[in-house]
């Protein structure tokens, strides 16, 4: 990984020059990838998101925006507290350290903030995981068995072993791919001290994502028989690994 700083006037440009030597600012714009022929899609909500198609290969290129009721008041702006404390750049740098330590995350390509008075917005774009779907669509498709979530319990395991908090850890932000199971959306994520108290909250998000996104609908029993008992076990086996 080789990170360089790229200046102007309105912000600055972070990327790893490994993975593309030549990053400008038209890389954060979904409309020049439109007009190239290299935007796939596009989706709203939380997050602008759209897949483009760079030198580089297939990418994710993500909009930050608030949620929640600050999303009314603030949308897409951040108070400003310095480059390196930007959403964007956090997430970037995260995303590079989880590399290092072989952590199933997507590729870090580069990360923008544009600073306008006491506020900034921001862009992060990663390389795509081919062939994903998400942990709540095979919930949805009824896919989720034991063996996937002992498989869902490894993975959050292999994290929390490293020290890695996920500020947003559901069954959106885990994706299931050919290759493996994976990780994604570190935004405000950040390495910790080993603690079983932050470790447990952050399990109890994800049960919570998982109840409430269908296996409510099997009753609590059956959820924690089938589903939860099966990932504590792959969690506490790799874990203690």
């Amino acid at each position: 990984m080789h990170e360089q700083l790229r200046q102007d006037a309105e912000g600055a440009i972070l990327f790893d020059a490994t993975v593309s030597p030549q990053v400008d600012t038209r890389w954060f714009d979904a409309g020049y990838w439109q007009e190239q022929g290299a935007l796939s899609r596009q989706s709203g909500g939380r997050g602008g998101v759209s897949v483009i198609y760079t030198p580089q290969g297939e990418c994710v290129l993500r909009h930050y925006r608030r949620g929640g009721m600050v999303a009314k008041l603030m949308g897409d702006h951040y108070l400003w507290t310095g480059a390196d404390r930007t959403r964007s750049f956090r997430e970037f740098r995260l995303l590079q350290a989880m590399q290092r330590l072989h952590l199933p995350v997507p590729c870090a390509v580069a990360a923008r903030y544009r600073r306008a008075g006491p506020y900034y917005r921001a862009d992060l774009i990663t390389q795509r995981i081919a062939d994903v779907h998400t942990l709540a669509e095979s919930l949805a498709e009824g896919r989720l068995d034991g063996e996937l979530a002992q498989e869902v319990g490894a993975l959050v395991a292999r994290f929390h072993r490293a020290g890695i908090w996920h500020a947003d850890l559901n069954a959106h932000n885990v994706l299931i791919a050919p290759s493996g199971l994976y990780l994604v959306d570190f935004d405000r994520g950040r390495m910790r001290a080993s603690a079983q108290a932050w470790r447990m909250a952050n399990l109890q998000r994800l049960r919570r994502s998982l109840f409430k996104l269908g296996a409510a609908a099997q009753g609590e029993a059956v959820f924690e028989q089938q589903i939860w008992t099966p990932l504590m076990h792959g969690y506490e086996r790799t874990l203690g690994a």
